[in-house]
């Protein structure tokens, strides 16, 4: 197994501080995300703490589950890891959402650091690079460029 990582990121005409309000929410990854069903707390949990996990469930059955490590207000970041990574033989996933400052507005990166054989990795950028991550930076651009 092998460390590789995968990242994608937009620039939004916004405001860090507007752009955070949308995606700081550990809990409402599916407010903005199009492509996640909702996700409810395990355990009733806080989204906001350390060690709350995330259940993503379609028909009641739990598809993924995610455990946020940090969450930094002032910073504009939470890292979190997937539970049970059943779709894709990775390990140690951590991926991080951040909200930074641009020139332009807000530069959001949504990036995870993972172990995986060499024949995973296409997969890996394919599930989760282009078809979660892109598709959430991509609804967070058209958001914020229709309400400007």
């Amino acid at each position: 197994m092998n460390p590789r990582t995968l990242e994608r990121s937009a620039v939004l005409p916004a405001t860090p501080d507007a752009v955070w309000a949308v995606v700081g929410d550990f809990g409402a990854l599916a407010d903005w995300q199009p492509h996640v069903p909702p996700s409810t707390p395990e355990d009733g949990g806080d989204p906001a703490a350390p060690g709350t996990v995330r259940v993503f469930a379609v028909d009641g059955v739990a598809v993924a589950r995610e455990r946020l490590f940090d969450r930094d207000e002032q910073a504009r970041s939470y890292r979190y890891t997937l539970l049970d990574p059943v779709m894709l033989p990775v390990h140690d996933y951590v991926a991080t959402l951040a909200v930074r400052p641009h020139p332009d507005g807000a530069e959001v990166t949504w990036s995870a650091a993972y172990r995986s054989a060499d024949d995973v990795v296409a997969r890996v950028e394919a599930v989760f690079g282009d078809g979660t991550y892109a598709p959430g930076l991509a609804a967070l651009r058209a958001r914020f460029t229709s309400s400007r």
